[in-house]
């Protein structure tokens, strides 16, 4: 076999290098793009898990509370409970920083220094040369980390910090070895005074006692009596679990689709190959009769393949490695998701996931080289070393076909596995090759009742002719076309579905004219929303402004294993049906209860159903109430796309009668008829300089520009799969014509035999053009149909699975059709310019081969 391949075989790799080239670098880029997919996104959780290390530390247990904090009388029982060696309380206020004209986000921690070395020595602070070495227990000091140091000025000596409504300054007395988000460490007890939190606590970090139960300490806490429901038990892992577990759709999905290039190339390998065999053929069948068995023929050309598979491979981990590195470089480790956003990881290289993802490549090669293989074997060596070689369909491939596309029906209904859509991936990859394999019974179905319309006209009956009785060559010669196109319409569907479902939305949740908020504060993380209550009713009173609205937020966690949900707190008074995009009517909550609306994540994760009462988010506020807790109805159930992981909405009068915060984050300004919107921006910029102080920003934004922001973020996030389309449909091409150039090449002498019997060289290129047409139209209609029913697979199956929302379906079917005539028009065109070298002096020559 290898002196065959380093003789037979590179004498057609030295003859053709560019065409062996393209289907290498098809390889290529599919695993460059997959595996640099992986290592971005593996570095950034792998540099997020460290940070939250090294600010969590190393405990055994932590104690967190569901919603804001907790009472501090939590760590006197828990620190001297006989199963707990060490405690560690910990104050966490996310806030604002200024300094040096510079604001950025950051979050105040404040620590016990005396316990802390034990358990999170990042966190322990260092104090700067010719600082106090008790500088660490002073009020007004704070310790910055790498992060806050790099955004502030490494030579910052004070800053800011936003307290509620005003500006507190501190003075940097030293460091923190702790990486990840800005970090300003400082005492408990003057983070607690500073933040007005003082008698609260929002973590505590345990070291349990040797030979300790973990699951039997947990029990008892919770049946201890007067133990706060508010509080949650987490094993240490669970924040950085959490993350994974909020971006892995993303990562998958994104995955996915860097691998849809790697399944195309496939087909390029395919294409590469099976004109490689046509050109051949009679060099096989003259091995064949030399002695060379078929299934050596058909392991020669899989070596050939596999060639192939591993120079693509290898460059492609190398391509990959290369654009991972430079991704991390200059966009950091976010790629767009919102995940790992103030992350700046280091490239972690894989051996595992080099060798899996060039194993992928390798197995893309052989598929695609499997058709042409045996193709290879099956050639019969008389008639093909006179030029008579034919390739006939498979009898009973409908039934296969039929099978697989009933088994992609069936997987469709199955749920997804640890929240990925696993089935209905196994689901598309299935409907596509059923739908490939079913094209020679397509073709007889539709050609059988065409041919006759056409027996008067000779040169359109040769084209169908061909097609009708060479149907399995027809149906390998568009495959890769009807792969490509349905890619391309179950996308086009898929976006075209999510953009107006996500236009709509917007109409429904930006109802006013103009939307205020803070530029540094009011996040779901915050205790203290930006805008006071005299701020709000400063900016009603604004002429032009006919009402207002608020909105605010606040983080809640429910399950220590999954991302947190926003509780957001809004004006309800026009009704939630005309407030919220519900799906179905609002339900009235009973008497004594509150009725709250959630989104479509709250329904799948939390069991949140309409009509019934929702118990986490009593027992969330628990805590905060010393009163009777608070019952939940849920009173319906709204789509939500910015809030992967769940939002619940509650009036915010209910919300300020259970908390007491009147506090707002974001307020929304209904203008009276004729009011000048600039005039109207300026007056609120104006009461924010007054209300809030010059220091404060704001952003004032109207419902257009929004829209028209929010529109063209999900236009620039879906740009690559236009790209994808191209590529896709492009190798789908180059499929057909290396296919109708080795057909061309092996009909030489029937076309030389037209020209004698009177055929001129327009009339056979027109029967070749013909071909074409006929050979792309069956794809494109395939294409079509199969891209529709894999489009109904991405819409009502993956996206639901993976980011728990829906969409409703929308086929645009202009510019559907606008595709399907630009392929089919592009194959005519490929057939007709494959064809141009058979109606030349040498197929007339061929004829006297026989002579």
């Amino acid at each position: 076999m290898w002196a065959l391949l380093s003789t037979f075989s590179l004498q057609e790799l030295r003859h053709h290098p560019w065409r062996n080239a393209a289907a290498i670098v098809a390889v290529m880029l599919g695993v460059a793009l997959a595996f640099s997919v992986q290592l971005i996104n593996a570095s950034a959780l792998d540099e997020f898990s460290s940070a939250v290390r090294s600010v969590n530390g190393q405990p055994d247990l932590e104690l967190r509370a569901v919603q804001g904090g907790f009472d501090e009388a939590v760590f006197a029982k828990v620190a001297t409970h006989p199963m707990v060696s060490l405690a560690s309380p910990v104050v966490e206020v996310p806030t604002v920083a200024l300094a040096d004209g510079r604001q950025i986000p950051i979050r105040a921690v404040g620590i016990d220094p005396l316990v802390l070395p034990s358990i999170a020595p990042a966190l322990m602070p260092r104090p700067a040369e010719g600082s106090e070495r008790l500088s660490l227990l002073r009020p007004g000091h704070v310790f910055l980390n790498a992060a806050a140091r790099n955004a502030l000025g490494e030579t910052a000596a004070t800053l800011q910090l936003r307290v509620g409504g005003r500006w507190q300054t501190v003075k940097v007395a030293g460091q923190v070895a702790a990486g990840g988000a800005a970090l300003a460490v400082m005492d408990i007890g003057a983070a607690q005074d500073l933040f007005d939190r003082g008698g609260q606590l929002t973590r505590i970090d345990l070291r349990m006692a040797p030979g300790t139960d973990r699951a039997t300490f947990m029990r008892t806490l919770r049946e201890s009596p007067g133990w706060p429901q508010g509080i949650q038990i987490a094993e240490p892992g669970d924040a950085a679990e959490r993350v994974s577990n909020l971006s892995r759709a993303y990562r998958v999905n994104l995955t996915v689709l860097a691998l849809v290039a790697l399944f195309t190339g496939a087909f390029l390998v395919f294409s590469v190959l099976a004109l490689s065999v046509a050109k051949r053929a009679q060099q096989f069948a003259l091995l064949g009769v030399l002695g060379l068995t078929p299934r050596e023929r058909l392991k020669l050309v899989l070596a050939e393949s596999l060639v192939l598979g591993l120079i693509g491979s290898a460059a492609g981990i190398a391509l990959g490695t290369a654009l991972a590195a430079f991704a991390l470089k200059v966009l950091g480790g976010d790629l767009g998701g919102g995940y790992f956003e103030g992350v700046a990881p280091t490239l972690r290289w894989s051996w595992g996931a080099a060798l899996l993802y060039g194993a992928l490549g390798v197995l893309a090669a052989l598929v695609g080289g499997w058709w042409p293989a045996r193709a290879a074997q099956a050639l019969p060596e008389a008639q093909t070393l006179k030029g008579l070689g034919t390739t006939h369909a498979q009898r009973g491939a409908h039934r296969v076909a039929l099978l697989l596309i009933a088994a992609g029906m069936a997987l469709a209904t199955a749920p997804a596995v640890f929240g990925i859509p696993i089935a209905a991936y196994l689901s598309v990859g299935f409907l596509l090759v059923g739908g490939i394999a079913a094209l020679p019974w397509l073709i007889a179905l539709l050609y059988d009742r065409i041919a006759p319309l056409f027996s008067q006209r000779v040169l359109p009956l040769l084209a169908i002719e061909r097609a009708r009785r060479m149907r399995g060559t027809a149906a390998v010669a568009v495959s890769g076309v009807v792969a490509s196109l349905s890619l391309a319409v179950a996308l086009t569907v898929m976006v075209a579905s999510f953009r107006d479902s996500v236009t709509r939305w917007l109409d429904v949740v930006l109802p006013a004219d103009l939307y205020v908020r803070s530029s540094s504060g009011g996040s779901s993380t915050s205790e203290q929303a930006s805008f006071a209550p005299a701020t709000v009713q400063a900016l009603a009173q604004i002429p032009g402004v006919a009402r207002t609205g608020t909105l605010r937020t606040r983080a809640l966690l429910l399950d220590p294993s999954r991302p947190a949900v926003t509780l957001i707190a809004r004006s309800l008074d026009d009704g939630a049906d005309r407030s919220l995009p519900l799906l179905g009517a609002a339900l009235p909550a009973p008497e004594g209860q509150i009725g709250v609306y959630v989104s479509e994540a709250m329904v799948e994760l939390y069991g949140a159903r309409p009509g019934a009462e929702f118990e986490p988010l009593s027992r969330a506020f628990a805590a905060a109430s010393s009163a009777t807790p608070p019952v939940f109805f849920v009173s319906g159930v709204w789509r939500d796309y910015v809030r992967q992981f769940g939002a619940i909405t509650i009036d915010a009068r209910d919300f300020e009668r259970l908390t007491g915060d009147r506090s707002v984050s974001d307020v929304a300004l209904w203008l009276a008829p004729g009011a000048d919107a600039s005039k109207v921006t300026q007056a609120v910029r104006d009461v924010a300089a007054q209300e809030l102080g010059p220091a404060e920003p704001v952003e004032i934004a109207s419902v257009g520009q929004i829209r028209a922001t929010s529109l063209r973020i999900f236009d620039r996030s879906f740009a690559v799969t236009y790209w994808l389309q191209a590529v896709a449909i492009g190798i789908g091409l180059f499929g057909i014509a290396a296919s109708f150039s080795a057909q061309v090449l092996a009909r030489r002498k029937e076309f030389g035999l037209l020209a004698h019997l009177g055929f001129t060289r327009r009339q056979v290129l027109a029967i070749v053009a013909g071909e074409g047409a006929a050979w792309t139209a069956i794809g494109a209609i395939a294409g079509l149909v199969l891209g529709l029913a894999v489009s109904v697979v991405l819409v009502h199956v993956v996206n639901p699975q993976s980011f728990h929302w829906t969409m409703d379906l929308l086929v645009p079917w202009l510019r559907l059709f606008a595709l399907c005539a630009a392929v089919l028009a592009a194959g005519t065109l490929t057939a007709w310019l494959a064809g141009r070298a058979a109606a030349g002096h040498d197929a007339v020559m061929a004829v006297k081969e026989d002579w």
